[in-house]
C-alpha cells in the first residue's frame, strides 16, 4: 500500500495520473487486478449500491466501511466524502482524521449542495481547512462544481468563460483554505482545461473526457484523471447487455454496450422505478 506521501507525488501536471473509482471490495480488487495502484471510491456507486441516494449525505456508514474493507486488503485507496457528511467544519475534520488512521491516503470533498446549488465559498473553505489542520497527511482534493451543477451550453462560449473564472476564483481561496489540489468535474473542452490548468497553481483534476487519452489531458496541464461514476455505470450497462444477449442466446459480447447517464443511474438510489 502506498504512502499518503507517494499518493501526493503521484500528481505531476503533464504526466497525469489515472485513478479509477471502485463501489465496492469487489471492483476495487478487480481495477488492482487491471494495474491500478491507486482506487478511488465513487460516492454514486458506494451510495446506489446500498440503497441510498448520492450526494445527501445517507451513505455515510457504507463509505467508512469500504474505506475499512480496502485499506485492511492493503489497497491504497482515496474517498469520495461528497460534501463531509457534515455542516459543521469540525466533525467533518474528525471524519478525515478517522479516515486517515484507517491508512486512507486522500479524500474528495465538494462544494456543492444535495439540490446541485453551489454552497458559499468561504463556508465550504472551512470545511478544508478543518480537513487540512486534523488530518495534514492527507491529499485533500476540493472539487468545485460550477461546471457540474449548472453545465454551460457547449456553443456559448461567454457562459463557459464565467464557470472557468468562477472555478478559478474557488480553486484559490480552496488552496489558500489547505486543500491540496483541486478537481472540476464536468465536460471540459480542451481550451478550458488548459485555461484552468494554467490559473490554478497546484494539481488541477479532471473526469476522463471523451474522446481525449489521458496523454492528452496530460498536455494541456491536467495531473488527475478520475473515472467518476463511470465504471459503476459501465457495469449496469453491461448487466443490461449480457442480460438481453441471454435473452436472445446472443453470443455475450457481441452486442454494443449502453452506459446509462448519471441521472438515470443516481434514480436507482429510490429504489427501481418500476415498483410499487
Amino acid at each position: 500500500m502506498l504512502t499518503a506521501a507517494r499518493f501526493r507525488a503521484m500528481h505531476r501536471a503533464g504526466d497525469p495520473l489515472l485513478l479509477p473509482n471502485a463501489w465496492d471490495a469487489a471492483s476495487a480488487c478487480w481495477l488492482v487486478e487491471q494495474g491500478a495502484r491507486v482506487v478511488g471510491t465513487t460516492s454514486l456507486g458506494v451510495a446506489v449500491a446500498a440503497g441510498m441516494a448520492d450526494g445527501t449525505g445517507a451513505a455515510l456508514v457504507p463509505t467508512l466501511a469500504l474505506a475499512r474493507r480496502l485499506t485492511s486488503a492493503g489497497i491504497t485507496v482515496t474517498v469520495d466524502l461528497e460534501s463531509g457528511f457534515s455542516d459543521d467544519p469540525v466533525a467533518v475534520g474528525e471524519l478525515a482524521a478517522e479516515l486517515a488512521r484507517y491508512g486512507v491516503v486522500g479524500i474528495n470533498l465538494e462544494d456543492s449542495a444535495a439540490d446541485g446549488r453551489l454552497v458559499d465559498a468561504a463556508t465550504f473553505a472551512a470545511k478544508l481547512a478543518a480537513v487540512a489542520a486534523a488530518a495534514p497527511e492527507l491529499y485533500l482534493n476540493a472539487r468545485t462544481d460550477a461546471f457540474w451543477a449548472d453545465p454551460p451550453p457547449a456553443d456559448d462560449p461567454r457562459a463557459i468563460a464565467a464557470r472557468t473564472t468562477a472555478s478559478l476564483e474557488r480553486a484559490r481561496r480552496y488552496l489558500d483554505a489547505g486543500a491540496s489540489g483541486v478537481f472540476v468535474p464536468g465536460a471540459l473542452d480542451d481550451r478550458t482545461v488548459a485555461a484552468l490548468a494554467g490559473g490554478i497553481p497546484a494539481p488541477l483534476n479532471v473526469l476522463a473526457q471523451p474522446g481525449r487519452a489521458v496523454r492528452e489531458l496530460g498536455e494541456l496541464g491536467v495531473a488527475r484523471v478520475s473515472t467518476g461514476s463511470l465504471l459503476f455505470r459501465a457495469a449496469l450497462g453491461a448487466v443490461a447487455t449480457v442480460l438481453e444477449e441471454v435473452r436472445r442466446g446472443t453470443p455475450p459480447g457481441t452486442t454494443a454496450l449502453a452506459i446509462p447517464g448519471y441521472a438515470a443511474a443516481a434514480a436507482l438510489g429510490d429504489g427501481p422505478a418500476s415498483s410499487g
